[in-house]
């Protein structure tokens, strides 16, 4: 077994690591990321072929288990409602996520205070706001000043147009008097930093092929290259070792011949997601830390939060040029997002656009909502289906619940031999009850628009595309994982950077907020460079 050293290694080339990597890059350490999957080649993205929406469900499908690329780990997601969906590569689940880009929202990280359930954060909005800033410039972020949802705040590019979807949907909001607003997203609208704007492909869950949406391998990664950063693509960590102090001192991975490799450092960082970061930790037991690293609280794999999704579509008359435009980009709506004491629930949900499917996929959703049939008729009927889909996502605030977990299953095991992580995973009764209403509301919404019919499909399966919680922040070591500034209350030179660390899910995508957390942490540790272990 090869044996290196270097200052810093981190683990996970996605969202986080690559935002870490490039700010901690200016203290000039010798920094290496690891990262399982390769480098993507835009042109090997479905959207260059035919077969786009055929591939798009197979190789570059949400879910590891559908793909099974080399680069993928299985995961045991039986015993839970709600799949997991992750992608390994450099630029991580960036490279298939939609780019829907909100911020979290102030009451997000005062849910305890405010609402009485769940935890407070150890730190708020405005401790995070310089981070997402600097984040929206790296990333290319589009939006409009003024959203009366949030604080006041900037963004760099003008806003994805509507088009005529999202102009119906806007005007069903309309009707009802319900807050809407163009939303924040990841996608350069006009030339940004040497990226080609979008030009309205579509279908950016199997990767953009123009280049346009802001995945990580295309923004902060050539970046922090240039600083110095190392990436290894193609290395699997199966372990962090530690040294007769119960300090972290490296790791062991896999190359990619599969070699057995030793890489000592002086800092290990993990941006894994949230189900890979407790899996690591708990797959690297030790004398010292037989129950999982840095797991003495018990909390290593505990409180797994997703975000429950209601898909509400709505079939229109008229066509509504729903191919043309980012997926899952457009308008927002936070009408529903804080807790209502009318509803019988607590916190609430946000509204995001959908936009219409390829021909494939409008089919078989038309076929299993029996709008349509095989035989006389199906072609004209196609003609009503294709671009007359629009709807709406009600994504869901989760609720920390420690019998939500992450374990290592005792069968299952990756290419390399490393025990694949198990999910266990219940809807709570707060979550079916957003989901009930947030299905209640789409309908309201899309029937005000013009909607001939209204479907849903609650919870959405295939939606675990949010994992959080696993190893989450706060000051006290008995409640917490890490602490406010994402280091290890047990190992004082391992740091966590990714979802994992979530006190709350909020009602949004959390990309942006991982991104800006791992920017906060990497000024943290800048900062206190000459106590850092103290």
């Amino acid at each position: 077994m090869a044996e290196q050293a270097v200052d810093v290694v981190i683990i996970g080339a996605g969202a986080s690591g690559a935002a870490f990597a490039w700010s901690l890059a200016e203290t000039r350490m010798r920094i290496v990321c690891l990262e399982q999957g390769g480098w993507m080649k835009p042109t090997d993205y479905p959207t260059n072929s035919a077969d786009w929406e055929v591939r798009g469900a197979g190789e570059f499908a949400t879910s590891p288990n559908t793909r099974g690329r080399p680069a993928d780990y299985p995961i045991n997601d039986d015993d839970s409602p709600i799949k997991i969906a992750n992608f390994n590569a450099v630029g991580g689940s960036t490279i298939l996520y939609a780019a829907h880009f909100p911020r979290f929202k102030p009451s997000d990280f005062r849910v305890r205070t405010l609402d009485g359930v769940a935890d407070d954060w150890p730190i708020d909005y405005q401790t995070l706001e310089p981070y997402w800033a600097e984040n929206d410039v790296m990333m290319g972020v589009s939006g409009l000043a003024g959203d009366p949802a949030y604080p006041p705040k900037e963004v760099p590019l003008p806003p994805v147009p509507l088009g005529k979807l999202g102009e119906t949907i806007a005007g069903g909001f309309n009707e009802l008097g319900w807050h809407w607003w163009p939303s924040d997203s990841a996608i350069a609208t006009r030339e940004y930093k040497g990226r080609a704007p979008c030009i309205n492909l579509g279908p950016c869950i199997t990767g953009c092929s123009q280049g346009a949406k802001a995945s990580t391998d295309l923004t902060y990664w050539p970046e922090a290259e240039r600083r110095g950063v190392e990436v290894r693509p193609h290395c699997r960590v199966r372990e962090i070792t530690v040294d007769a102090n119960g300090m972290a001192d490296g790791v062991i991975y896999y190359d990619a011949e599969g070699v057995e490799q030793r890489l000592r450092a002086e800092i290990v960082v993990i941006a894994a997601n949230g189900v890979g970061t407790p899996r690591l930790l708990l797959n690297s037991a030790s004398n010292q830390f037989p129950d999982g690293l840095a797991n003495r609280s018990g909390l290593v794999g505990r409180n797994l939060m997703f975000h429950p999704y209601a898909m509400v579509l709505g079939l229109f008359d008229e066509p509504l040029l729903g191919y043309q435009g980012p997926t899952g980009c457009g308008l927002w709506s936070h009408e529903f997002y804080e807790t209502d004491p009318g509803r019988d629930c607590v916190r609430g949900y946000s509204f995001e656009l959908v936009r219409g499917f390829g021909p494939l996929t409008s089919a078989l959703w038309s076929l299993s909502k029996g709008e349509l049939s095989w035989g006389d008729g199906h072609h004209e009927a196609m003609a009503g289906i294709v671009d007359h889909i629009g709807g709406m996502m009600a994504i869901c605030e989760d609720l920390p619940e420690a019998h939500n977990t992450v374990t290592l299953d005792p069968d299952l095991v990756d290419g390399n031999g490393i025990p694949a992580p198990r999910i266990s995973y219940r809807l709570s009764e707060n979550s079916r009850k957003l989901l009930d209403h947030g299905t209640a509301r789409a309908t309201d919404v899309l029937k005000a628009a013009g909607a001939r019919r209204v479907v849903s499909d609650a919870p959405l399966a295939m939606a675990g595309w949010h994992l959080m919680g696993t190893a989450r922040m706060g000051r006290d070591p008995e409640h917490s994982v890490v602490n406010e500034w994402g280091r290890s209350h047990d190992v004082p030179n391992l740091f966590i950077i990714d979802g994992s660390v979530f006190v709350t899910s909020g009602a949004v995508n959390p990309c942006n907020t991982i991104q800006a957390l791992a920017l906060y942490v990497a000024d943290q540790i800048k900062k206190n460079i000459d106590h850092l272990f103290d």
